[in-house]
This record gives structure tokens, C-alpha cells and sequence, in this order.
């Protein structure tokens, strides 16, 4: 039970923070992408490719982020004074052209084309050794600090909202039972939990360094031309820079989410990569609330939690075969976000009165 808590946890953190870079973009900016995992993809691929030549990984996922803030730096430049329709064409098209560009026969050498790549360097794997009883014990301290904080943070945030104290509370009790499993695996160490601990340890610094992003000058900026363009550019504010910013920041995050995406998969193919991911990121921003960072990681833990149900035993009773309950997974999905957009189009944390989405 607690293997599959810890990977269920993975799962909803690597996701959270691909989700978050998509909120900085369409959330808070505006800006609609449609190719969101073009920059997972090339994060992804970077910090492998990189790890295979011996850079360390802690250089070489950092790297991988940067160079899909440098690829949201070249769609920017070519496509940001379009309109929004237009935007979101061209990204669904640069990320159909990262993912064929990287399974093509002339970069197969480098990239493994189809037949993808195996056996490369995981984060905070001992094997066959395994860490010493005081760095478990350093371990289990700092999932306790993480957990710990978004307790804190889910407890602030239910004092602010009496009527959603018992959400918060809920939280705080599924962050323990996480806490728990998590500890056990840490505890019986395999890189599985060292690789949880690294992702919820990244999504904190991440959903921290974003709040203070956005409640700062910049952040209400970003809102601005969300809402209306024409305000921030009549005060004097370069909205193309900013719009430039937000897109190469969001497309960093991707790119970090990928470097973790690529170890959770320890397999990395081409097909890995296809636009269901983007659909998954739009449909955890769009449940937990655009516009909402607690939101986003919400929505990632009911987007995994959905996940989880689907996939037991009592699906299998259906009269469907394997590809019709795939299908028919995604279809009640589709059905959820139906639901939710028309009884609340903010979604579960989001504010109606701040997005033009419920105007």
C-alpha cells in the first residue's frame, strides 16, 4: 500500500509542476498554449542525453529547463503579436515538430528515434548500496518539512475561507497519510521514494518562488494583460516583454517537469510525448482553478486520484475490450471537466470574479 501511495504522490507532483508552468501562461498571463508539452519533451530529453555523457544531474535538469525557456524564447519572438486562436495553432504545431523532429531517422542516433533510450543515471539511486541510517533519518526530516509546510499552508488558506475549513482540513489529513507511507518507503529505502522526496521537494520550491512571483509588482502586471491588454500598454508597460517572460518561465517549468518525468518512466520514447499530456496539464488547471497555484496542485491530485479509480478492477466488468476502456476512460474525463466548467467555471480554489473565463 504504501509502494503505491508513493507512486501515486510522484505521479501527482510531476504533474503539479508541469500543470503550474501552464497556469503562469494561460492562468495568470492568458496566454494559450496548446503545445505545453513541447518544453516537458525537451526538458526530458536534455537532462538524459545530458546524463549519458556524464554531466551531473543536478546540472544537467537545470539545463534541460533552460533550454525550453530558450525554446519558449523562439516561439515567442515569431508568435506572441498574434492573436490568441493563432497562438494556440502554432504551439500544437512546434510540439508535433519537437516529437517528430526527435524520432526522425537523422537525429536517431542521438536521441534513440523510435526505439527511445534505456539504462540512464537516476536521482538518489544507492543501488546496490543503500543510504546509511542517518541519511534515511535526513530524509524522512525533510519530507516532513515539506509536508509540514503544506499543512501550514492548506491550514492558512482554510482560515482565510471558514466555509472551506473542512477542505482544508481533509488536506491536511491526506498530506499525513502521505507523510506516513512515504516515511515507510524512505525508511526501506528504494529510489522510487528518493525520487518522491526530490519532486515534492522541487514542487515546493517551485509553488513558493511562483506566490511570490505573482504577488509581486511583476505578478499583477501579468494579470493586467490578462484582463485587458490595452490597460498595462496605456500605463506604459512593455506587454510584449512581459508576455515573452511568462511564456519562457512557464516553458522552464515544463522543461523541469520533464527531467522528472523522464526518470518516474525510466524508459524515454518519443511516444511519451504525444498531445494527451498537454490535455492533462489544461485539465488540471482547468478542475483545481486557473489563476490558482494551490489550485493546480489540487487539481493534480484529483486528476491522479480519478486516474486511480479507473484503473482497479471494477472497470475491467465493463462490457468494453482494452482499447473501448482507455477510450471510455477518457471520455468520462472530458465529461468531469464538463461538468465542473458549467457548475464552476473558476474550478474547485479558483476566484470567478478575478478570471474573465466566468465573466
Amino acid at each position: 500500500m504504501s509502494n503505491y501511495i508513493v507512486f501515486l504522490t510522484l505521479s501527482a507532483a510531476t504533474y503539479a509542476i508541469f500543470g503550474l508552468g501552464l497556469n503562469l501562461q494561460w492562468g495568470y498571463t492568458g496566454l494559450v498554449n496548446f503545445g505545453h508539452v513541447a518544453f516537458m519533451t525537451v526538458g526530458a530529453y536534455t537532462t538524459v542525453l545530458l546524463s549519458l555523457q556524464g554531466v551531473p544531474l543536478w546540472i544537467a535538469a537545470p539545463i534541460g529547463g533552460i533550454l525550453a525557456a530558450f525554446l519558449g524564447l523562439l516561439i515567442g519572438l515569431t508568435t506572441l503579436r498574434l492573436r490568441e486562436d493563432y497562438l494556440g495553432i502554432v504551439t500544437i504545431g512546434v510540439s508535433e515538430l519537437v516529437r517528430i523532429t526527435i524520432q526522425s531517422d537523422k537525429f536517431t542516433p542521438i536521441t534513440g528515434g523510435v526505439g527511445g533510450i534505456q539504462r540512464y543515471e537516476l536521482p538518489l539511486n544507492f543501488a546496490p548500496a543503500v543510504p546509511n541510517y542517518f541519511t534515511k533519518l535526513g530524509f524522512i526530516g525533510l519530507f516532513a518539512a515539506v509536508m509540514g509546510l503544506a499543512s501550514w499552508r492548506l491550514w492558512v488558506w482554510g482560515r482565510q475561507n471558514t466555509n472551506k475549513m473542512w477542505q482544508a482540513v481533509l488536506g491536511i489529513v491526506s498530506f499525513f497519510i502521505i507523510y506516513i507511507c512515504g516515511a515507510i518507503d524512505l525508511y526501506n529505502y528504494d529510489d522510487r521514494a528518493g525520487l518522491m522526496l526530490l519532486t515534492v521537494t522541487t514542487l515546493a520550491v517551485i509553488y513558493l518562488g511562483l506566490e511570490q512571483l505573482i504577488s509581486s509588482p511583476w505578478g499583477r502586471v501579468l494579470k493586467a494583460i490578462r484582463e485587458d491588454e490595452e490597460v498595462p500598454k496605456a500605463l506604459g508597460k512593455n506587454v510584449f516583454w512581459y508576455k515573452l517572460q511568462a511564456l519562457m518561465l512557464g516553458g522552464g517549468i515544463a522543461g523541469i517537469a520533464g527531467s522528472f518525468y523522464a526518470w518516474q518512466i525510466t524508459s524515454l520514447y518519443p511516444s511519451n510525448f504525444e498531445p494527451l499530456l498537454t490535455f492533462n496539464a489544461w485539465t488540471i488547471v482547468s478542475l483545481g482553478g486557473a489563476g490558482n497555484n494551490v489550485g493546480v496542485i489540487l487539481g493534480a491530485v484529483v486528476f491522479w486520484a480519478y486516474d486511480t479509480v479507473t484503473r482497479l478492477d471494477w472497470i475491467k466488468s465493463l462490457p468494453f475490450s482494452s482499447d473501448q476502456v482507455g477510450a471510455f476512460r477518457i471520455m468520462i474525463i472530458g465529461l468531469i471537466l464538463m461538468v465542473i466548467m458549467l457548475w464552476r467555471p473558476q474550478g474547485l480554489l479558483g476566484n470567478k470574479d478575478e478570471l474573465t473565463l466566468g465573466k
